[in-house]
């Protein structure tokens, strides 16, 4: 059968939202049109293996938005915002327009960029990459809406990742983070935030948005939220939550994986409290990073566990179509490493206007300010020596090579996996560390040595399951 068209497909989406009969139509054409896509056409000829993984977090998306749709947690004015605006302008329509902008271009341009428009924040969580000496900066609003602004005019991007501090705090030149969404209405934002902040009345004007889906930060239950983020912290991120479904907001959560907490948070506990009790629908999984406040090497999950936790992860996107990613152990769905502007990936300006390829890589070679008043724009900040070195160690280990020689997408980050490799051109591109604590890191070598072997250790124990089930021929 003839697939529909995205543009039919975004209209259907109008009707669908409340009409059963007519929203099964719609993603089951969304279902077909990424099968063909992703597994039959195939066209960065990709191992048929990840482009399962792609098409399995596309089917756990799609399940996903149906049963917030079926538990009746969604307003009319978010189900428009996620048909037209994210499901239209982001996924599938996103998907086209960069098809279009290579054809043009001959590049594929950022699917999105990270902005933390304050560094702001209530609270003070153990380890955050929101160090405690750079937490007051602030970005102003003109510059914030000049990059979006630019953003869409120049690779036609409409999603937008906002993080933080707490981005519900933001205020800049009589604007808050709101108005910017009220602005760009053609755009999608995912709001990192602590949800501290979401009464009643902000999770009202949020629904009247239609174009921010929050992403609230668990560490786990009671528990190992409050240890982490501070007394009574966990009852209010759940009364947000609560009065996220009262007012129709889709939401989801966000993670942070330590070493103590791996086995929780893919627990049937864990996930039926967040996914089944309280309406997420997705789950952002961040391995704790040794960057920020206090940070140690000590946090981070075991070799072992981070293996446990990705067959546990997969599990639950696969056979639970729970939508939950996980920016490590997803590597296999998301080509290898997003960061540094790479085609179809993202960087990242924060509070302070400084430049990075990524959230958890704390370098810098350009300020946003300064380019723009040097006269540059965007396409300045994508064609650093720093941004196209890191592409080039992407492009060689996977992301350009045919299927059969792409490197262990199990291990796809040069911060976490690569670290001696990162190291190198963190120093070759004269890169500068954005705070005392980068500083620190960068010339420690004890910190070094931990990163390094951490990699070899991840290789070692997914090696064997990257050669055979990914790299080998297989027919559809």
């Amino acid at each position: 059968m003839e697939l529909i068209s995205v543009n039919l497909l975004v209209k259907l989406g109008q009707i669908a939202a409340f009409n059963p009969a007519a929203r099964k139509f719609l993603l089951n054409q969304m279902s077909n049109r990424m099968y063909q896509d992703l597994i039959l056409i195939n066209a960065d000829k990709r191992p048929l293996k990840a482009q399962e993984n792609k098409y399995a977090m596309g089917e756990a998306m799609i399940a996903s938005i149906n049963r917030a749709f079926e538990s009746g947690n969604i307003s009319s004015k978010s189900a428009r915002g996620l048909f037209s605006g994210f499901l239209g302008n982001v996924f599938f329509g996103g998907f086209y327009k960069r098809r279009e902008f290579i054809k043009s271009h001959g590049f594929k341009p950022p699917f999105f960029i990270t902005i933390s428009p304050t560094g702001v924040c209530n609270l003070k969580c153990v380890g955050c990459y929101a160090s405690a000496n750079a937490g007051l900066g602030t970005l102003p609003y003109s510059l914030f809406d000049k990059i979006i602004s630019e953003a869409k005019e120049l690779w036609g991007t409409n999603f937008f990742v906002i993080s933080g501090g707490e981005p519900l705090i933001y205020k800049s030149e009589g604007h808050n983070f709101l108005d910017i969404a009220r602005k760009h209405s053609d755009c999608f934002f995912l709001m990192y935030t602590n949800g501290t902040k979401i009464n009643e009345g902000m999770a009202l004007e949020i629904a009247d948005l239609g174009n921010i889906t929050p992403s609230i930060s668990v560490e786990g239950l009671k528990k190992e939220t409050d240890e982490r983020r501070g007394p009574d912290v966990f009852e209010k991120t759940v009364r947000a939550m609560k009065n996220l479904r009262d007012a129709g907001v889709p939401f989801g959560i966000s993670i942070t994986a330590f070493k103590h907490n791996t086995d929780l948070i893919t627990s049937p506990e864990f996930i039926d409290f967040y996914f089944k009790e309280q309406g997420a629908i997705y789950g952002w999984i961040f391995h704790y990073m040794p960057i920020g406040r206090g940070f140690t090497l000590e946090h981070l999950p075991t070799a072992e566990q981070r293996v446990h936790l990705l067959n546990k992860e997969w599990e639950l996107v696969k056979e639970r179509k729970i939508f939950i990613a996980d920016f490590w152990n997803s590597g296999t769905s998301s080509d290898g490493c997003i960061c540094a502007a790479r085609g179809g990936g993202y960087f990242y300006i924060d509070w302070n206007t400084n430049i990075m390829p990524c959230v958890f890589i704390p370098y810098s070679v350009h300020n946003i300010k300064q380019v723009y008043e040097s006269g540059g724009n965007l396409d300045t900040i994508i064609n650093s020596d720093l941004f196209k070195s890191i592409r080039k160690w992407q492009d060689e280990y996977g992301y350009k090579q045919p299927a059969d020689k792409i490197g262990n997408w199990f291990r796809p980050c040069p911060m976490r996996d690569h670290h001696a490799d990162l190291h190198k051109i963190l120093k070759s591109t004269s890169a500068h560390p954005i705070n005392d604590e980068a500083k620190e890191a960068l010339e420690d070598t004890t910190y070094r040595e931990g990163l390094i072997h951490y990699g070899e250790e991840i290789e070692r124990l997914t090696h064997e399951e990257w050669e055979k089930e990914y790299l080998a021929k297989k027919k559809i």
